[in-house]
């Protein structure tokens, strides 16, 4: 029996952040990534205020896809992808953020990469804002604090939807948008760092101004949807968040409530007024019990209500555990998730839990909640590849976790999901977010660049390359 539709979007997945390089050429201007240190998950990676000849920002040459997209959307042609995933950066764009007029090099080289993807029959699938705030918009409003760049990110959306409205038709208004819920992901995801200085992980919670952020990017990301189903109704505009399916550590009714709450803040609250169009009613409470006091305009009602988003988008990587508190034993962190290691699980060289029946039980539970269409947009395993003697890259533990997960994708899709695309995350190995390392590799396709700085940048297929080829060539049957 065919399980998966036969227009389904296999592809790959990548940002321009840990992708791009070429990070001042051609008017690009400096993002909040460019400030980001490489790291390792002994040393986090910090956030500088100015740029420290004593420090590497992975950044800035990545893996060069600025001087390589031609070879690299062939090798996807290649591996039959029939979909990307990338992001453009803003920077590129609008260099400030706040120019009256936008840098025509950069529109061009998105140009030339979408003008490359079509010839090649790859459909672009484009995330608007990857963690790539220009840095300017951090020192002159902190971010996503202030309701103007609201504004300035609608102007960007404007040009870009103009420029590129005949050759993409997927976007994605914000990646991982409910990393501004989490303490971890807001430095990235919100961009409110002004004054701060050191490791992203240590950043301050401050709950007022994350839920602030976020409403103002709802806003944004509302308005954008609205102003491109007026002027382009046949394109398609998804959120994304970041799934990280929690279960009750034990059966104790405090334990249950207390992941029914975390689930609904982390994982559903973002969605919720992206897909639904208003402020789900648990958040009252959560905003009673935590003083929080959103400042909205009083049209902020029914731009939400207009500008719901056309599918649901998700990355996915990892599962946790909710217990009564435990004094920082057992406790695991990945992918912006933190919580309790479950037992029954084994776990990834970097310490994220593999849970392949936990991306099944997302997407049920997903569907059943929205009744839209759902794409899987990263979903990949960081770890040392090694290099045989003979240049081979024998990665069989990552084509056991993604042959796992499609696997289980597939029952979801048995079980009444519609599952319209899959994405492997890093389908070229890039700049790890988390820990800024070039040695934790997501790829399909092996980069020669290292750590030190060194590496040619020459691009070698790995043995996964091979494995998700036959997928895609048998449209998920051949997993073998």
């Amino acid at each position: 029996m065919t399980v998966i539709k036969k227009d389904f979007l296999w592809g790959g997945a990548t940002a321009a952040n840990q992708y791009e390089g070429g990070w001042d050429l051609d008017g690009k201007g400096i993002s909040l990534s460019d400030m980001c240190t490489g790291g390792s998950e002994d040393h986090p990676r910090e956030i500088t205020p100015q740029l420290q000849k004593d420090k590497f920002y992975p950044s800035h040459t990545a893996v060069d896809f600025y001087h390589h997209y031609e070879e690299d959307i062939e090798l996807a042609h290649e591996l039959g992808c029939r979909a990307l995933r990338l992001s453009i950066s803003w920077t590129r764009i609008f260099p400030t953020g706040m120019e009256a007029e936008p840098n025509e090099k950069g529109l061009l080289f998105y140009e030339k990469i979408f003008q490359k993807m079509k010839a090649c029959q790859i459909e672009p699938l484009v995330t608007i804002s990857h963690y790539e705030m220009p840095y300017a918009l951090i020192e002159t409003y902190n971010g996503w604090s202030s309701r103007e760049v609201v504004d300035l990110y609608l102007r960007y959306c404007r040009v870009i939807f103009d420029r590129y409205k005949d050759l993409v038709k997927y976007w994605i208004t914000f990646n991982e948008i409910n990393a501004g819920t989490m303490p971890a992901g807001v430095p990235l995801a919100l961009g409110c760092v002004k004054g701060y200085a050191g490791p992203m992980l240590s950043y301050p919670v401050d709950l007022q101004r994350m839920y602030q952020c976020l409403h103002h990017q709802f806003i944004a990301g509302a308005k954008a949807v609205i102003w491109a189903k007026e002027h382009y109704p046949w394109f398609q505009i998804g959120c994304m968040s970041s799934f990280s399916v929690k279960y009750p550590r034990t059966c104790d009714p405090d334990t249950m409530l207390q992941t029914q709450k975390e689930m609904r803040i982390t994982n559903w609250f973002c969605s919720d007024v992206q897909i639904r169009g208003e402020y789900p009613s648990y958040m009252t409470r959560f905003f009673e019990d935590n003083e929080i006091k959103i400042d909205s305009l009083p049209e902020d009602a029914q731009i939400l209500k207009r500008g719901v988003v056309d599918f649901y988008s998700c990355s996915y990587y990892m599962s946790t555990c909710v217990a009564p508190e435990t004094n920082g034993e057992g406790r695991i962190r990945g992918n912006l998730a933190d919580g309790i290691k479950n037992p029954y699980l084994k776990e990834s060289q970097w310490g994220w839990q593999i849970d392949p029946r936990g991306l099944r039980y997302s997407l049920n539970e997903i569907y059943d909640r929205y009744k839209i269409p759902i794409m899987v947009v990263e979903n990949g395993l960081g770890a040392e590849d090694k290099p045989e003697e003979d240049g081979s890259i024998r990665d069989f533990y990552r084509i056991d976790y993604l042959r796992q997960h499609i696997e289980q994708m597939k029952e979801a899709v048995r079980d009444g999901v519609d599952l319209i695309g899959y994405m492997v995350w890093g389908w070229v190995d890039l700049v790890s977010a988390s820990t800024g390392e070039m040695k934790k590799r997501y790829g399909l396709v092996y980069v020669d660049r290292h750590d030190d700085g060194t590496g040619d940048y020459q691009r070698r297929k790995k043995d996964s390359f091979y494995w998700y080829q036959k997928v895609i060539q048998t449209n998920g049957e051949k997993l073998s």
